[in-house]
């Protein structure tokens, strides 16, 4: 299990972050992203590493580039709120708050990842938790947040647009809350598990049924598919172990969880997921906005 989840961890620091953050905002972000491997090269290397100095120096260079990740996202809010309307709410949208979500998760991946480098038991969680936690907080946190923004954004349809923002909103609370369950107990992840799997269902849902049929060509069609048809069946993997160790009944063991649960993820929902919508966006930034700005217009038809 150890090789595959440093495998996936690798793939989330390498290309997810910096090909979503291109996503987000190509023009601000443009400078980071063309850096990031600088510091997502050591932080994919430190978990091949015997723990220990070397791989926590290591980790600690990841770390330091995901909190000043974590600080653009405090800009950008502060660039959201400016933007609101007098009478306005205070609150970002959904889709603003589903991307600050992901620009602040690969800080909680890589604190668990200095922590468990160091061979230190932060909040008293076993080394193998803290460091299961860093691909899901790229992937879930970071990659998920990031397309259910996306699609809350780009939603075109009065019933997709209901179950976008759905998306947009459950995502973040699902992932806050697993982040929560590990603190309290597994009934509570398991709470965090159906909210992040029912959000990651509409996600899949909207992406199906609205984005895939208007996307402008066959090889775009083809990613959104595959993202969305690869998340029904990773979620509901997701569900059974959340199930499993909240209720004692037969689920899969966590190497099982990591060659299908989380191996699916990593390349069919998210390196797809993230790949077609670089196709849509193409150079369109994703910028802040307020609850009074209308969502981008959907792709448009192919023709």
């Amino acid at each position: 299990m150890t090789v595959l989840v440093n495998l996936i961890v690798a793939l989330g620091m390498v290309c997810a972050v910096p090909l979503g953050l291109r996503l987000i905002d190509p023009v601000r972000l443009r400078r980071t992203a063309r850096l990031w491997p600088l510091a997502a090269v050591p932080g994919a290397l430190c978990p091949w590493l015997p723990r220990g100095p070397a791989a926590t120096v290591l980790a600690a260079l990841y770390a330091a580039a995901a909190l000043a990740l974590a600080g653009r996202a405090g800009a950008r809010l502060r660039r959201t709120l400016a933007r609101t309307p007098p009478g306005g709410g205070r609150l970002p949208d959904p889709a603003e708050a589903a991307v600050l979500t992901a620009l602040l998760s690969p800080s909680v991946a890589a604190t668990a990842l200095v922590a468990e480098r160091a061979g230190y038991r932060l909040f008293g969680f076993d080394l193998d938790v803290l460091a299961l936690t860093v691909p899901h907080f790229h992937f879930a946190g970071f990659t998920a947040a990031l397309v259910a923004g996306l699609v809350c954004r780009s939603s075109g349809t009065r019933r997709g647009a209901r179950w976008a923002a759905y998306a947009a909103c459950s995502v973040p609370a699902g992932t806050l809350l697993v982040l929560l369950g590990y603190f309290v107990d597994d009934w509570a992840e398991l709470l965090g598990a159906v909210v992040l799997t029912t959000g990651m269902w509409a996600v899949a849902l909207v992406t199906w049924r609205d984005l895939r049929p208007a996307a402008r060509d066959r090889s775009t069609a083809t990613l959104l598919a595959v993202s969305a048809a690869v998340l029904v069946v990773t979620m509901l993997l997701a569900l059974w172990w959340a199930t499993g160790e909240a209720t004692g009944i037969v689920h899969p063991t966590l190497t099982w969880m990591a060659a299908t649960h989380g191996l699916g993820n990593a390349l069919g929902f998210a390196l797809c997921s993230l790949l077609a919508w670089r196709r849509l966006t193409a150079a369109t930034p994703m910028p802040p906005t307020s609850p009074s700005v209308a969502p981008a217009a959907a792709p448009a038809p192919r023709t």
